[in-house]
């Protein structure tokens, strides 16, 4: 193996052992169920896993992914297997991405990759169960390197910046830059958040030539929400409370700005860990900021790329900081009520994963800078000491005595003997960025762990062999069941089982009552409460009613309506009853769910294709060749 093989395997161990440390008891047997996170042993392809529900269409295609593949592969196994890929994609891409970028060492790499990790952005979004959100914040760092490959095949080198972008890349063609693309915009759109992610850094690198087929890939990746929100589910706009309830959050010690510049600052203040309610909260993102300003004018130097990586994450960090202002509020509030689709952008706080490219790339440079500082330093003083005369390396031009050496250039690859190299300041950064966040080691302190559930919930998806929507009991979204654990959790009914499952998506978020989109669930939640008959319900389109019986929360007088209804299945957790004659209320027609088949379909087709052809392309030949030629000009 080749000494660049062998440092890209160091970094790749290194990705992994870092994602072992954070998800590492995910390891064991059982299901990820933490707050919005619900994995289950199978899902199915409902309307609302489709899109097409009463429901904003917020979980495609990631629920529509589940349920295809749940009955070949155990659906908690997907959802880690998701999860451990993301966490490592986000890493290894931070460190390539310094690698091209900023011909960064394999020490600085490291740097990089620790600092896409190891955050408090990731730590709050793993809390609050947003697990398909990180493998849109994995893919940034692998679209900024497929866009900046783009602009380059596409611009030529008539400028010195796009000459010295083809010096990082190699003389590559358009076809792995393309490729390479598609699979990240694919990969990123698991989620619609992770697809605006991912489109607005490639977008904003990819070049004026290949801008608009970059636009146009991007849409066709989108195809899933994009269709579902077109066929129209009836859903309203979204609540214009959900703004300031999801409003980013100001950390003890730091304001709302300061907050988010720290790559923290998530709406709900449960979902962080401890370390962040504490003083080192502050340390933590002082130490992060001043590493960051201190590559930043390096980043900046590269040129086009690095120029816009840096305004990227400015942005992505005033904005939210703006939109929690009272101003920024209403702005917020006028948007979701009158721009379709505008509810996507109530938790501000999700964009500031768009930081994380250009905090890698900067922390790169940092510990490249320290490094040479100390050369420096170090060569200075064996040149002041008397009788200890410096030793010049093999690039060092003779000089003559009493005059200072020739400094060593900042990107040579070859150190004298006894010259540092950046392992030092790569151990110091590692130490600096993991220290005052070190309880997001080993699942956030223990509140990411496997969950098992009761027999009873394969025993009540196998006594549903009706048509006919379920409604659930007790009334509210989010349950706290004895085996979850004390954080609440969504209920995992709408992705155990088989029929639609009728949720009035009411949210209940920092003393704010964010009212849903489900206008029928919310009917006959009513319904079920004020102990209306059970007739009233089947004229609603309801065939079963599902009791959670180990969890709390307002039951109302439904067991009137209950009394009408046949009893099916009970035991000690949960029990099923049967309603009569069920009106069958489809919410989309055979054709919408064709049209939004077809759409999962071809978003599958350029995931995998994209994926294939970027790891075929003879581009990564090239690639390779760059990296070789690149680690001549590394401070290492």
């Amino acid at each position: 193996m080749t000494s660049s093989g062998r440092a890209r395997a160091l970094v790749a161990g290194y990705c992994a052992l870092l994602t072992t440390l954070i998800v590492g008891p995910l390891a064991g047997s059982g299901y990820l169920l933490l707050r919005d996170a619900v994995s289950t042993p199978r899902s199915f392809l409902t309307d609302s896993a489709l899109g097409v529900g009463a429901a904003a269409p917020r979980a495609v295609p990631q629920d529509a992914l589940l349920a295809v593949l749940s009955p070949v592969i155990d659906g908690g196994i997907l959802v880690k297997a998701i999860l451990i890929v993301a966490l490592w994609s986000a890493g290894y891409g931070a460190a390539v991405l310094a690698r091209r970028f900023v011909c960064a060492s394999t020490g600085a790499q490291l740097v990089a990759a620790t600092l896409a990790l190891w955050n408090p952005y990731v730590a709050e979004r793993l809390l609050q169960g947003h697990w398909s959100l990180l493998a849109g914040y994995a893919a940034l760092p692998w679209t900024a390197l497929a866009a900046a490959r783009i602009r380059t095949a596409t611009s030529g080198t008539e400028s010195g910046e796009d000459a010295a972008t083809e010096r990082r890349f190699g003389s590559t063609g358009p076809f792995g830059g393309w490729a390479a693309l598609t699979a990240s915009f694919a990969a990123a759109g698991l989620t619609p958040t992770g697809s605006l992610l991912a489109a607005v850094i490639g977008l904003a690198l990819v070049g004026r030539r290949a801008f608009v087929p970059a636009v146009a890939l991007w849409i066709v990746t989108c195809a899933p929400w994009l269709t579902a929100t077109a066929l129209g589910s009836g859903a309203e706009p979204s609540d214009p409370a959900g703004v300031s309830a999801f409003a980013a959050r100001a950390e003890p010690w730091l304001g709302t700005l300061g907050s988010l510049a720290g790559l923290g600052g998530i709406w709900n203040g449960e979902a962080v860990p401890a370390s962040r309610t504490t003083p080192l909260a502050l340390i933590g993102t002082l130490i992060l900021l001043g590493i960051v300003a201190c590559g930043a004018r390096a980043v900046w130097a590269i040129g086009r790329d690095g120029r816009a990586l840096l305004v990227i994450a400015a942005i992505a960090i005033v904005l939210p900081a703006l939109g929690a202002t009272s101003g920024g509020l209403a702005v917020g509030e006028w948007l979701v009520v009158h721009v379709p689709g505008a509810g996507l952008l109530r938790d501000t706080q999700k964009y500031v994963a768009l930081a994380m490219p250009a905090y890698a790339l900067c922390a790169a440079a940092a510990c490249q800078t320290v490094t040479v500082a100390a050369r420096r330093i170090l060569a200075h003083d064996a040149h002041a000491s008397p009788g200890t005369p410096a030793s010049p390396g093999p690039h060092s031009p003779p000089h003559a005595a009493g005059q200072p050496p020739a400094e060593a250039p900042v990107t040579t690859g070859t150190r004298a003997p006894g010259q540092i190299g950046s392992r030092p300041a790569a151990i110091l950064f590692i130490f600096l960025l993991t220290l005052p966040l070190a309880d997001l080691a080993w699942g956030a302190g223990g509140a990411m762990r496997p969950v098992h559930y009761p027999a009873g919930w394969q025993q009540v998806v196998d006594h549903i062999d009706a048509p006919g929507d379920v409604a659930v009991l007790p009334a509210g979204m989010f349950r706290l069941f004895p085996y979850s654990g004390t954080a609440p959790v969504l209920d995992p009914a709408p992705r155990v089982l088989p029929n639609d499952v009728l949720q009035t998506g009411e949210l209940r978020v920092r003393g704010y009552a964010v009212t849903g989109e489900g206008n029928r669930a919310r009917t006959v939640e009513r319904a079920l409460l004020d102990g209306a008959p059970s007739t009233e319900l089947a004229a609603l389109g309801v065939g079963w009613v599902l009791i959670e019986r180990t969890t709390p929360g307002p039951l109302g007088s439904s067991e009137k309506t209950l009394a009408t209804a046949k009893l099916k299945y009970q035991d000690e957790d949960l029990a099923l009853y049967r309603v009569n004659s069920p009106t069958l209320l489809d919410t989309a027609t055979p054709a919408q769910r064709r049209i939004s088949s077809a759409a999962h379909l071809l978003w599958a087709a350029l995931l995998l294709t994209g994926l294939i052809a970027a790891a075929l392309s003879p581009d990564r030949t090239r690639g390779r060749r760059a990296d070789r030629e690149a680690a001549g000009r590394r401070v290492d």
